[in-house]
């Protein structure tokens, strides 16, 4: 008996083509962006593909719808270079901001105003892989910031201002801390008695002792000098007794003699 084939084989077609389907390429991209009035946003979006991808292969087409419409305009177009709208409400405002090569299909939306407001649909094909689902992001364009961006931005504002704060306190307390204690060990030693080596002394009491010294010196041989005074009177005394012994001495000689 001969095997079905032609069953096995469309059955096989089918498991081939599903297969395809489940391997598709891949789309991400955020639900919701908010924006300032006038300023730039980026619309984020990136994509995975089981094929290799090249930027001749991959094809990126960018479209808008507003709020309470279904209609769809095209916002930008990729195939090998970047395809900016040349008219339309997005003329002048989009630019590509992507990199195929690093499977990133994303746009920039310049000085957006509130006509901006509504979805905006990336689509990416890679061929050969080109089934996949196209990813939506609601943009919202406001005049100021939301509540949640402002309290980020104080809170960090108020965290560096309060952290250089804090260093100045710091450093300011130490400051003060080093030079009340410089005063008080200089009010400690004023109060010290200042005690003396005496083995040691300054140059000027050394020039004091040295004077008092010599007028001990001159005082000590001014005693001496005044016994041996003395002693020269007597000398003397001596001296002229001996004159007259030998005054008398010669005068009687002559007296012998007459």
């Amino acid at each position: 008996m001969c095997p079905p084939w032609p069953p096995l084989l469309l059955l096989g077609g089918f498991v081939l083509s599903g297969a395809a389907l489940v391997s598709g390429i891949e789309i991400y991209a955020p639900s919701a962006v908010e924006a300032v009035n006038g300023t730039a946003v980026k619309l984020k979006c990136t994509f995975r593909s089981s094929h290799p991808v090249s930027s001749q292969s991959v094809v990126v087409s960018w479209n808008f719808r507003p709020l309470n419409s279904k209609k769809e305009e095209s916002v930008f177009y990729y195939q090998e270079v970047a395809y900016p709208p040349k008219s339309g409400r997005f003329k002048g405002h989009a630019v590509w901001s992507g990199d195929v090569t690093r499977s990133d299909a994303s746009i920039t939306l310049r000085e957006v105003p509130p006509t901006f407001n509504g979805t905006y649909i990336c689509n990416v094909r890679n061929r050969p892989d080109v089934h996949g689902d196209n990813r939506e992001t609601r943009l919202s364009v406001v005049t100021k910031a939301s509540l949640s961006e402002i309290s980020i931005l104080v809170i960090a504002v108020v965290t560096g201002c309060a952290f250089i704060l804090i260093l100045l306190a710091l450093f300011l307390a130490v400051k003060f801390y080093k030079r009340r204690r410089g005063g008080e060990d200089v009010e400690l030693r004023a109060q010290e008695p200042e005690r003396k080596d005496p083995t040691v002394c300054k140059p000027e009491e050394a020039v004091h002792l040295t004077v008092v010294k010599e007028t001990h010196q001159v005082s000590s041989d001014d005693e001496a000098s005044e016994p041996s005074s003395g002693d020269d009177d007597e000398e003397d005394d001596s001296e002229e007794e001996d004159d007259d012994d030998d005054d008398d001495d010669d005068g009687g000689g002559d007296d012998d003699d007459d």
